[in-house]
């Protein structure tokens, strides 16, 4: 695309460099490359919920505060009540808050790499230095390298997620700690996939204020609504807040989440299913000589194809009706790997007999 004049002048050149994120068409195919809850609500809970949304008002403005939703997420997942709480429109828009508030032109940012590539394309929107640090050949964090970086760059910012996406290990709650104690910025833990882990940090953001933890209700089975929540240090999350833009959470996003929460008891369930569902495809592609599987504490599963095979393996899934997501070339570790979302056993079925057919 050629740039005009007004783009060569005033848009950044940082900006410039970037590409926009891109959602990949999933017409006519089982769709298993963005970490979707596959269960929708049931016929009740869908009565309910849309009694809710009929007198929803949506000509008026909604709670600049979500003051309702901010109290049910705070009863639904026990957030310690000494902790501040801000919501987003999803979690990108709080990692976003976050590196404004504190990144820009000679401050650094840290996460250990592979990980969620929104944290560098944010850190270069703030016009921040991004320095990844390495994991090992399990993507289990290099420790070391990781602690070393923080003495030495002192960080604005550290980026951990647990589980990591995109492969699917969470991280040891003792390097987190040591993260904290080394670090004068922000250690951001991102827990998007805590319905499918048996670890957490989130007896131990109160002991840090240095700590934020931050989760979202999409993979829980709420992506469409786009909500997210940090939590830590109150008044480090009242210095956050003043970046918030206003009303970023929409009226029916609140709603709807507030009758969710309700009945969270009904989607703890369908991420137990989703677990044992994890299990059985792990089992099932541990058995597949072609392949090298790695286990996971998230709602998806990554795969790694023979040498030179994960592109065309990629494409065979496509023709065969099911789309995965296709990480060669994201990263160098990531050579031939392939992440398939865990779904229903039904479809997790159809997506091994593509693989079948893929790999013969």
């Amino acid at each position: 695309m050629t740039e005009s004049a007004v783009i060569k002048r005033w848009v950044h050149s940082h900006i410039r460099s970037l590409d926009a994120y891109s959602v990949a068409k999933a017409d006519h195919l089982v769709k298993l490359d963005a970490m979707e809850n596959p269960y929708v609500w049931d016929a009740d809970l869908r009565a309910e919920w849309l009694e809710v949304l009929r007198a929803t008002e949506v000509n008026r403005y909604p709670d600049g505060k979500a003051s309702e939703l901010a109290a049910a997420l705070t009863d639904a997942f026990s957030i310690p009540a000494s902790l501040g709480l801000l919501l987003g429109n999803g979690s990108d828009e709080l990692i976003q808050t976050v590196a404004l508030a504190v990144g820009g032109s000679g401050r650094v940012m840290i996460s250990p790499e592979p990980s969620f590539s929104m944290y560098r394309v944010i850190a270069s929107i703030t016009g921040s230095a991004y320095i990844a640090t390495p994991r090992d050949e399990k993507f289990d964090i290099d420790a070391d390298a990781l602690l070393r970086a923080v003495v030495q760059h002192d960080p604005c910012c550290v980026f951990i997620a647990s589980p990591n996406n995109p492969t699917g290990n969470a991280c040891d709650r003792n390097l987190i700690e040591r993260v904290a104690e080394v670090c004068s910025g922000i250690v951001v833990v991102d827990e998007a996939y805590h319905a499918f882990s048996e670890s957490s940090f989130i007896d131990r953001v109160q002991a840090h204020e240095n700590v934020v933890l931050m989760r979202t209700l999409s993979k829980l089975g709420l992506a469409g609504l786009r909500l997210g929540f940090l939590m830590g240090d109150a008044s480090l999350l009242h210095e956050l807040n003043k970046i918030r833009l206003p009303y970023n959470v929409n009226v029916l996003s609140q709603a709807s989440a507030v009758i969710a929460l309700r009945h969270l008891d009904w989607f703890d369930d369908k991420a137990e299913k989703i677990k044992s569902a994890r299990s059985d495809l792990f089992l099932a592609l541990s058995s597949i000589a072609e392949l090298e599987v790695y286990p996971s504490e998230a709602n998806f599963i990554l795969f790694r194809a023979r040498s030179g095979l994960g592109e065309t393996v990629f494409a065979k899934l496509k023709t065969h009706g099911v789309l995965v997501k296709n990480l060669h070339g994201s990263h160098p570790q990531l050579s031939d790997c392939l992440r398939v979302t865990v779904s229903t056993p039904e479809e997790n079925q159809l997506f091994l007999d593509a693989l079948t057919l893929a790999l013969g």
